[in-house]
């Protein structure tokens, strides 16, 4: 691991999601920037002392050395130290699992591409909601024609988590980085949360967006960093859509909502409700889909862990993504093919950093995104 130290909630996401399966066993890592407090804080967690290193350098140096070397990373750090110790690892030989954003801009995202296709490197992003049985089944739905050609895609992520003026409490050491656009990323609602709401509407279409015209502001006043962005969209084939990440939503939560619309029905799901997918065809009545459903296809139903009504939620999802890499893994170690697994990839992360470039230069004009 590195990040995660002992009062990460998301540290505790990634070591219980990670061994759900039994898939990985985590063993150690960095776990602050400061050496001393990353022994300390690893030590806490339970780890062996001598696996709790001062740096991402002492890591892979010390792991070379042992007759059991760790076999991946997970980084969970603040988002400008993704990119240098994502690059460091691959060198290293070692598979990635990252939290987003994989980078700072596209640029490094396709240095990133580079260095894992070159090293032969598995490398994950943590695009938790794509994993979600529901979210794979609406895209299983779309790949089969079942709602026709696609006309249009709305996605929304509004939360908020920017709604008060957080500016004004400085004694939270994590806002120091956060509230730095030099460190958080070209636009703090899109690092935070916008690109997630991109990934999810490219991977259940599958199509990547190849125009967007933003607007990207903030809301609260004298705020420096963004918190609000909204964008028409086109993706392969010129299919439209609409974008919104709005993190300053006072008294809103983790809404969650995308709708697929074809020339035969629409898809509609929402994080509120996440194991449920809303199926309406033209001139049929709605049906409602459920996690757990005897009729799902088996790789869907795979997804889950519980009968259906008992819940399940982003940590599943998140080990659904952990059990794919690992999986992946184990079909290259033995020389087999190697299926498309769901789960996003550093190409998928180096197209999100193109989108958001994107959505930052508009200012109310059409952009062309690059592909990756």
């Amino acid at each position: 691991m590195l990040g995660g130290g002992p009062a990460s909630w998301i540290g505790r996401m990634h070591r219980s999601a990670a061994e759900l399966d039994g898939w990985w066993r985590v063993v150690g890592g960095v776990f602050s920037g400061d050496p001393a407090r990353s022994r300390e804080g690893g030590a806490t967690l339970g780890f062996d002392r001598e696996r709790c290193y001062g740096g991402i350098d002492e890591l892979i140096a010390k792991e070379r050395t042992r007759s059991d070397p760790a076999e991946a990373v997970a980084i969970m750090t603040p988002n400008d130290t993704h990119y240098p110790l994502a690059a460091a690892a691959l060198d290293a030989g070692l598979d990635v699992v990252c939290d987003k954003p994989v980078t700072h801009d596209a640029a490094q995202a396709r240095d990133l591409v580079s260095r894992a296709r070159r090293h032969g490197r598995v490398f994950a992003i943590t695009h938790g909601y794509s994993a979600y049985p529901m979210t794979r089944y609406a895209r299983h739905l779309v790949e089969a024609g079942a709602i026709g050609a696609l006309r249009y895609v709305q996605v929304e992520y509004i939360q908020s988590g920017l709604a008060a003026r957080i500016e004004d409490n400085r004694r939270d050491n994590r806002l120091e980085w956060l509230l730095d656009p030099s460190r958080s990323g070209l636009a703090l609602v899109m690092s935070a949360i916008g690109c997630h709401a991109q990934h999810l509407a490219s991977f259940v279409t599958g199509r990547r967006v190849t125009r967007v015209c933003a607007d990207a502001l903030s809301v609260v006043p004298d705020r420096e960093v963004t918190d609000t962005v909204s964008a028409l969209l086109r993706f392969d084939g010129g299919v439209a859509g609409t974008f919104t990440a709005f993190q300053a939503a006072a008294g809103s939560e983790n809404d969650i909502r995308l709708r697929v619309y074809g020339e035969n029905g629409m898809l509609d799901w929402n994080h509120r409700e996440c194991s449920i997918l809303r199926v309406a065809k033209l001139n049929e009545g709605p049906r409602v889909v459920t996690r757990g459903d005897a009729d799902l296809p088996p790789a869907i139903a795979a997804l889950g862990r519980s009968p259906r009504g008992h819940p399940e939620g982003l940590r599943e999802a998140f080990a659904n993504l952990y059990a794919e890499v690992a999986q992946e893994r184990m079909l290259r170690s033995l020389g087999e093919p190697v299926p498309a697994l769901g789960y996003p990839r550093i190409e998928d992360g180096a197209h999100t950093m193109a989108f958001i470039e994107a959505c930052v230069a508009s200012n109310g004009a059409w952009v062309e995104i690059a592909r990756a």
